[in-house]
């Protein structure tokens, strides 16, 4: 959604030289949020150009309809919204059942206890630290605090769970974002997209943005992923 459309394919091919593992889209219905930036055609065609895991964030109403449609195009992994799942067990079973890794996505004002009771289902949890739809957005600031309960939530129950962060993922909010538990990074507007540097560049700063994080945490595992 950040990148150039119009030279995708141009973009990608940065990315993958600066070291970016996987990408990442936000697929939107304009009715669960009142935007639709990208379609399925173009995750679609970019699966052939590319050799990164795909990350497929859904923002739609019908997740079950998404699932089988995006399942098809030999993606990595898939996250619905726990506020659009009429039935999140059956949605995030349907994901594994594809052999594609579940998440659970949560916005800013959704409580993490709505995880209880489907943690054996996930294999990562999307915490949103903006409210979705659209780029560009300031982080929620209660959304920090989030990411260290979520952290602290999953630990409690026994769970060993990465959390991915999504939502003004900026150079200066990534050191706290990892520092209280988030494994992977959504970057766009205000990272892997800033305009006033290269991508290279970028991911560089990006880096030594989580060593600063990992500096005051214990563990230190973590992925980056690229906003699509």
């Amino acid at each position: 959604m950040c990148a150039d459309l119009c030279n995708l394919e141009a973009d990608i091919r940065e990315l993958e030289a600066a070291g970016i593992n996987m990408l990442h889209f936000d697929l939107m219905d304009a009715h669960f949020v009142p935007n639709m930036p990208i379609g399925l055609a173009l995750i679609q065609q970019l699966r052939a150009k590319t050799d990164c895991a795909f990350d497929i964030h859904l923002m739609v109403e019908n997740n079950d309809f998404f699932v089988d449609a995006v399942a098809e195009i030999d993606v990595q992994q898939i996250a619905v919204h726990v506020e659009s799942a009429t039935h999140l067990d059956r949605t995030l079973s349907l994901i594994q059942a594809h052999g594609i890794k579940a998440g659970a996505a949560l916005n800013p004002a959704t409580p993490l206890s709505v995880l209880h009771y489907v943690l054996e289902r996930l294999d990562f949890v999307l915490i949103m630290t903006v409210n979705p739809g659209f780029a560009g957005q300031k982080v929620v600031p209660a959304t920090l605090q989030k990411i260290a309960e979520c952290r602290a939530f999953l630990d409690e129950h026994g769970v060993s769970l990465p959390i991915e962060v999504d939502g003004n993922v900026s150079f200066e909010n990534i050191p706290k974002m990892v520092s209280v538990g988030a494994d992977i990074l959504v970057g766009g507007t205000s990272s892997v997209f800033q305009k006033s540097s290269s991508r290279a560049e970028n991911v560089q700063r990006i880096q030594q943005a989580i060593t600063l994080g990992l500096a005051t945490r214990k563990n230190d595992s973590y992925q980056f992923s690229d906003v699509g």
